[in-house]
């Protein structure tokens, strides 16, 4: 993203929390692309059978930014690292949905257009990373975004610490802290 198209998207995202809904439909073409980035991140985390395509993923997550009526936009990191908030939180919904069926690892339609399917033990794993991820942000709430912007989110060293605002080198040490302690308290899984 050129540094041109990151102002526009920042004007626009301000514009838009002014009220100006042109702004708004200025924007879609602009985040697309990004925001099928950070989508295609978190699902080439989950099952390769999974249904739920990319673009769905998408529209469901801009439709929620859409709705955000409150939220003072700062920057396209602001809106990019709530987008990927997002994204994770509807991908939880769905493993969480797939637990409680009571035929572990069928293929069970839920909500998003009744397309997204969750294997079991890829929900139980994401479940469990999630509680984890929890933990963490009792402990550090910064390394525990940190871990949510770079793993699920897809995000850059470089975009991290611009929406959160810290330098590259404090998101490394973060984020080499946090796999570490995720790593042991998972036992001998790992995250990448």
């Amino acid at each position: 993203m050129t540094d041109e198209t990151s102002l526009d998207i920042t004007s626009l995202l301000v514009d838009w929390s002014n009220g100006d809904q042109n702004a708004l439909e200025k924007l879609l073409p602009l985040v697309e692309g990004e925001l099928h980035r950070l989508a295609h991140g978190y699902m080439r985390r989950e099952n390769p059978n999974h249904l739920l395509q990319t673009t769905a993923l998408v529209n469901e997550a801009y439709l929620r930014l859409v709705d955000q009526k409150k939220t003072r936009w700062q920057n396209r990191a602001h809106f990019f690292g709530i987008a990927a908030t997002m994204m994770r939180r509807i991908l939880m919904n769905y493993a969480r949905n797939q637990k409680r069926q009571k035929r572990p690892g069928s293929a069970v339609q839920v909500s998003l257009s009744e397309v997204a399917v969750i294997s079991y033990a890829k929900a139980e794993d994401l479940i469990a990373l999630d509680q984890i991820l929890e933990r963490l942000s009792q402990i550090d709430p910064r390394k525990a975004r940190v871990v949510e912007l770079r793993h699920f989110g897809g995000l850059t060293v470089q975009e991290t610490a611009e929406v959160l605002d810290i330098s590259e080198i404090t998101v490394n040490r973060d984020w080499n802290f946090a796999v570490a302690w995720i790593t042991r308290e998972m036992g001998c899984q790992t995250i990448t």
